[in-house]
C-alpha cells in the first residue's frame, strides 16, 4: 500500500495541474464565448446517452408531472445547458480579478433582506441553492461582508488548494463539514457575519430527515434550522441567475418563512425545502437536476434511481 501512495498524490497533483490549465484557458474567454463553450457541452450531454441526462429526465418526470413528455425534455436540455454553462465559468469566476467580477453583477433585487438580517446583529444564514452561478454567490458576498462558507472538499486531494483558492480569494473563509465547521459557522453567526450554506445537498448516511420537495421526500440536511433555533439568525435564500449571451448574474435574496426556525426537525426541513423549491420554480431552467436528490429515501421506499 505505501508503494501506491506516492503514484497516487503524483496523479492527483498533475490531474489538478491539467484541471488548472483549462481553468485557466477558459477565463481568458469572454463571458459570453465561455457560455457558449459550455452550452456545447452541454448540448452533447444532451445528444448522447449520459448518466446526467438520464438522472435530469428522470428527476423532472417527478417533480414536474404536469409538464408534457415534450415539455420535460425541453427542460431536461436546457438544463443540460445551463449545467454545462457552469461547469466552464468557473474559470473566470475563480481567475478573473475583482473589478471584473464586480462588473459581471448587472443587477441584485432583495438585498434590503440581507441588511435587515446584518442589521439585527444575530448573524445571517445565506442558504444558496444549486441554482444558476452558486460560485457567483460566494464570491459577491465576500467581496462585501466575512463570510464563512460550509465546504465538502473534493474527492480528489489534488483538486482542493485550486477550490480553495478561487473560493476565498475575496477574504471568505472555507470550513469542513465535520464538528470543527459546524463550531465555526456558531462561531461566525456569533460575531453577526454571513455564512454560507448549500442546503439542497443530500446529508451523510444518519443524518437529516426526509421532507418534501417537489412533493417526493428527500433526505434534507437539520443543521441549518438547528443554527437558527439556536442562535435566532436570519435565513435568506440567494442565488444568481445567469443573464443570456454573457451578459453577467442577476443576484436574487429571498427572506426564508419563519417555520425554517421550528423546533419540529420535519418542519423546519419541510420550509427549508419550501424555500429552495421557490427559489428553483423562478428559473427551473438553471437547476442542477443531474444531482441525484432523491437518491436516499424512507425506508421501504423503492429506490429512486435505477
Amino acid at each position: 500500500m505505501a508503494t501506491n501512495a506516492p503514484v497516487q498524490s503524483n496523479q492527483g497533483t498533475a490531474r489538478a495541474r491539467v484541471v488548472m490549465s483549462m481553468l485557466r484557458l477558459l477565463a481568458l474567454l469572454p463571458l459570453r464565448w465561455n457560455h457558449a463553450v459550455g452550452a456545447f457541452i452541454g448540448k452533447m450531454a444532451w445528444w448522447l446517452p449520459t448518466r446526467a441526462k438520464r438522472i435530469t429526465l428522470l428527476n423532472l418526470e417527478h417533480c414536474y408531472p404536469e409538464l408534457s413528455p415534450s415539455l420535460q425534455r425541453h427542460l431536461a436540455r436546457r438544463s443540460l445547458v445551463e449545467t454545462g454553462k457552469t461547469a466552464t465559468e468557473i474559470g473566470p469566476l475563480w481567475c478573473w480579478p475583482e473589478w471584473r467580477i464586480r462588473r459581471l453583477v448587472h443587477q441584485v433585487s432583495g438585498l434590503h433582506h440581507l441588511r435587515e438580517g446584518l442589521n439585527r446583529g444575530k448573524g445571517v444564514i445565506l442558504a444558496i441553492p444549486h441554482l444558476g452561478a452558486w460560485e457567483m454567490v460566494g464570491l459577491y458576498c465576500s467581496l462585501h461582508h466575512p463570510v464563512t462558507a460550509l465546504y465538502r472538499p473534493p474527492r480528489q486531494q489534488g483538486m482542493e488548494p485550486i477550490t480553495r483558492t478561487g473560493r476565498e480569494r475575496f477574504g471568505a473563509r472555507l470550513v469542513p463539514t465535520d464538528a470543527r465547521g459546524v463550531r465555526a459557522l456558531y462561531n461566525a453567526l456569533k460575531e453577526g457575519e454571513v455564512v454560507c450554506i448549500l442546503p439542497d445537498q443530500v446529508p451523510s448516511a444518519g443524518q437529516g430527515v426526509f421532507a418534501p420537495f417537489f412533493g417526493i421526500p428527500a433526505k434534507t440536511m437539520t443543521l441549518l434550522p438547528r443554527l437558527v433555533g439556536n442562535l435566532g439568525s436570519s435565513v435568506i435564500f440567494c442565488y444568481a441567475e445567469r443573464l443570456p449571451a454573457g451578459l453577467g448574474y442577476h443576484i436574487h435574496f429571498l427572506p426564508a418563512s419563519g417555520k425554517i426556525a421550528d423546533r419540529n426537525p420535519e418542519v423546519s426541513a419541510t420550509a427549508l425545502n419550501a424555500g429552495i423549491e421557490q427559489c428553483v420554480r423562478s428559473r427551473p431552467e438553471q437547476y442542477q437536476w443531474s444531482y441525484k436528490r432523491f437518491r436516499r429515501q424512507p425506508a421501504g421506499k423503492p429506490k429512486f434511481y435505477r
